[in-house]
């Protein structure tokens, strides 16, 4: 059976909306998961969604030398908790997969095992956090390995648009991506609206200027709460302008103040963008397991599906 997001993304009339969340750490015992996964499903309740994203959370330590705001911990399988929310939830999951530490035949396993064993069909790829370390498959090579293998994943890719801004290539790996096989994107999360702006724009010309569709790229947006949150957030590598960082630190609400600071940016991207024809979508997350920033992540989605639904509304009158 093939992904019916695969069938959702080919429509660029209509927006695509998701909820991206992570495996519970692997010291939680398997009699507590059950509590965890209905705990998010009470929340999907309040909203509608086409999906969820299950992230394979990788120890980022080679990337930056500055220190991790929160510790790094291995989590559960993500393909097991993939499984367990698709079943209880009735939806699609697309489930990220680090392959760098894996040999090419390890990967190959692990496909066959993920197709067969726990239903994943729609998948995204993530290489390295940094060149250096003992890289056993480049992500270059891990798209080849795919492609010749007869499993049909819904196959997606990262994009970075602070990459963009500091090397100005980013369209160029969405373009080479698209070759490789992936039929969308998912980006960092959003808190630099112009770099976002500049990626698209500069992906939709290359799209024209080689006669090919773009390819949808669903934008990632997270509420921030606090100074420690925004800490992380940095350390990941999301570009949050100093004046967003006053504006949110500074607030009697930060996290009301950076729901506003997030519909704001969306609305920006919409409006410079929308004559371009790349289809978008959502993801909204929550870096930590607070519940004020959890709970501000339901209030996030409604509020920017809401924006977005609007827009696409008004361009099909």
């Amino acid at each position: 059976m093939k992904s019916e997001l695969a069938t959702k993304f080919q429509d660029p009339s209509r927006g695509v909306y998701f909820i991206g969340t992570t495996p519970p750490k692997s010291s939680i015992e398997d009699t507590m998961l059950t509590d965890i996964s209905q705990k998010l499903m009470d929340r999907l309740n309040h909203i509608e969604v086409d999906g969820l994203i299950v992230y394979d959370i990788q120890d980022e330590s080679s990337r930056t030398d500055k220190p991790r705001p929160f510790p790094f911990m291995e989590t559960h399988d993500p393909r097991k908790w993939s499984n367990r929310l698709s079943t209880l939830s009735g939806k699609p999951v697309i489930t990220y997969k680090s392959v760098s530490a894996r040999s090419e035949n390890e990967f190959i396993n692990w496909l066959d095992e993920s197709w067969n064993s726990y239903g994943i069909r729609d998948l995204v790829l993530v290489g390295s956090p940094s060149s250096e370390g003992d890289i056993k498959l480049p992500l270059a090579k891990a798209y080849k390995c795919l492609k010749q293998q007869t499993q049909a994943f819904n196959l997606g890719g990262v994009t970075i648009a602070e990459r963009h801004a500091v090397k100005g290539d980013e369209h160029t790996r969405l373009m080479n991506k698209s070759a490789s096989g992936c039929d969308f994107f998912i980006s960092q999360a959003v808190y630099n609206p112009q770099a976002t702006i500049d990626l698209i724009s500069r992906y939709a010309r290359s799209c024209r200027e080689q006669d090919v569709q773009p390819k949808r790229i669903i934008l990632t947006f997270t509420p921030c709460g606090s100074a420690k949150t925004l800490e992380f957030m940095e350390w990941l590598g999301i570009s949050v302008p100093e004046a967003t960082r006053h504006r949110i630190l500074d607030a009697k609400e930060p996290l009301a103040e950076s729901i506003r600071i997030c519909r704001n940016a969306l609305e920006q991207i919409i409006e410079a963008t929308i004559d371009l024809k790349v289809p978008l979508g959502l993801n909204i997350e929550s870096l930590t397991n607070r519940k004020n920033e959890i709970d501000a992540s339901i209030r996030l989605f409604k509020l920017l599906r809401a924006t977005l639904d609007l827009k696409l509304a008004e361009c099909s009158l």
